[in-house]
């Protein structure tokens, strides 16, 4: 059993090997643009919705609302990054039903760059809600003795989020496949049916975590803050 889709050959591009993780990333970037692209090509005032397209402005309109009640600050870009980041690891999650399907999140190295995505995009959001200096200032809250520390928290952030949707996928495969061994007329379902929630859940909490640190990072500051800072 291999324990990672970095350990399967699809095929070779150009003479350079395509593992399962690539593949099948670029099968759900694909099948998420296509789907998004069928439902919204008619988008007009005048054309009443139907029912994808309402499907899809609920989805879209509960992950603003989460958002919303998390961010203390505008939420249309924290929308684009955070949504986007919901949708991608909920539809590798979902495919687990398609038979031979991999889900590239099964491997930690998809993992490690969502995560890498989120530290990076934790700095340019509070950049551009703060400015440089503003930004940088956090960093020495609440004194410069802090500095180290809370450097050190920024990248755990990124490390504590890919250890956490690894391990809840890689868990899920693993006892799924001991399941099958033991019974693989009557586990299958359950285990499909059980990979299908974890997989949502996993997704919800990797977004809202993303909201949360990165709110943090734009979060306005306090009345008292701002007193301090003004000579």
């Amino acid at each position: 059993m291999n324990l990672s889709p970095d350990q399967t050959i699809i095929l070779h591009l150009w003479g350079v090997p395509i593992n399962a993780t690539i593949f099948y990333t670029w099968v759900v970037m694909a099948l998420l643009t296509v789907v998004s692209m069928l439902i919204t090509h008619n988008l007009r005032p005048d054309v009443p919705p139907n029912r994808w397209r309402t499907t899809l402005e609920v989805i879209v309109q509960g992950i603003q609302g989460q958002i919303e009640e998390i961010a203390q600050g505008p939420s249309r870009r924290l929308l684009y990054f955070s949504g986007t980041l919901f949708l991608f690891v909920a539809m590798s999650n979902l495919l687990l039903v398609v038979p031979g399907f991999e889900p590239p999140t099964s491997s930690l190295s998809t993992t490690t760059a969502l995560a890498i995505s989120v530290l990076i995009a934790v700095p340019l959001f509070g950049v551009s809600s703060r400015g440089v200096v503003g930004y940088l200032k956090t960093y020495l809250q609440p004194s410069f003795v802090m500095l180290p520390f809370n450097i050190i928290s920024e990248f755990s952030r990124g490390i504590s989020l890919a250890i956490r949707l690894y391990g809840n996928i890689m868990s899920g495969a693993v006892i799924a496949a001991i399941l099958l061994g033991i019974a693989p007329f009557f586990f299958p379902v359950v285990m499909d049916v059980l990979g299908l929630l974890t997989g949502m859940i996993q997704a919800y909490i990797f977004a809202i975590l993303a909201t949360v640190y990165i709110s943090s990072a734009t979060a306005p500051r306090t009345r008292n803050q701002h007193d301090k800072d003004t000579p």
